[in-house]
């Protein structure tokens, strides 16, 4: 496959179309069956937990999110951190608490985030809300032993906006231990020629500034605590498994403690789907990693 500078509209649409990938069933069957699964999934979830719904986290009509506590918080226990895809456009928290279950059986916690998707959020904003979110749990819950973020698609690019973090403007340092990036997107410019950009309407500035590949070189101070995570699909689009690849060996070469995982027999929408599931390689990948930590 050619540079994606080299391909024509059409392809290059259909390459940052994951729902024409998926070998399961047809593109808008996919989406729609997506959102039912992590809808449902979140509403069985809230049905048997102790939450905290819609917490704000500031005064944006987005900046909410809920919180998942595991049977026994009375001690310090890991909260995992989701943050969900939709390319930045539609999605939100309500269907974001479906992976909890599994989680909070091993005692970890489990937040899911909410921000302004596009139109009524823009890219930068997005980021920030993301980063802000995380100062707002570490001030609020001192309870909170290590973070581990997770991001699907859209969320994972944000998920990865925040290893660039400087931190000293937000008052506080997270403690974040672990970043699972799930089929991510980590260079935007390719997005500008695609339909994607119709609704976020990035300039070049923007979308260069919130590429995580573009900020890795910042990342470097925290490197040696956390550990990265990037997943990808077998029926990910060749571009998003490039991006993947591309991604984790900028962080390997900027001494970030990184792997890549190539999950077989999913797509880019039950790569996640699946982490409801306790015995899921990626669940159990992560919940590995809160142990080791």
């Amino acid at each position: 496959m050619g540079r994606w500078q080299d391909m024509d509209l059409e392809e290059l649409e259909e390459q940052y179309s994951p729902s024409r990938w998926s070998r399961r069933m047809d593109s808008e069957s996919v989406i729609q069956a997506h959102i039912d699964v992590t809808t449902a999934g979140t509403q069985k979830a809230r049905a048997a937990a102790h939450t905290l719904l819609h917490v704000p986290y500031g005064d944006g009509e987005g900046e909410k999110l809920d919180i998942y506590f595991p049977a026994d918080s009375s001690e310090t226990f890991p909260v995992f951190v989701y943050i969900h895809g939709g390319y930045w456009q539609c999605l939100s928290k309500d269907a974001s608490g479906f992976a909890a279950p599994a989680l909070l059986s091993q005692g970890v916690a489990v937040v899911a985030l909410g921000y302004d998707i596009a139109p009524r959020g823009h890219m930068d904003a997005m980021v920030l809300q993301v980063r802000r979110s995380l100062a707002f749990l570490v001030k609020q819950y001192h309870r909170i032993r290590g973070i581990y973020l997770c991001g699907h698609s859209a969320g994972a690019h944000l998920a990865a906006m925040v290893l660039s973090t400087d931190w000293t403007e937000f008052g506080v340092v997270p403690d974040i231990r672990g970043a699972v990036l799930v089929s991510g997107v980590y260079d935007l410019e390719p997005l500008l020629h695609t339909y994607v950009n119709d609704a976020l309407n990035m300039s070049l500035e923007v979308a260069q500034r919130n590429s995580p590949i573009l900020c890795v070189t910042q990342a470097v101070p925290v490197a040696a605590s956390c550990e990265v995570l990037v997943a990808v699909a077998q029926h990910d689009s060749p571009e998003f498994r490039r991006q993947s690849q591309e991604y984790s060996q900028a962080l390997r070469s900027a001494g970030w403690s990184v792997s890549l995982l190539d999950l077989a027999s999913v797509d880019h929408f039950d790569i996640i789907e699946k982490l409801s599931e306790e015995t899921y390689v990626l669940t159990q990948v992560i919940l590995n990693m809160i142990a080791r930590a």
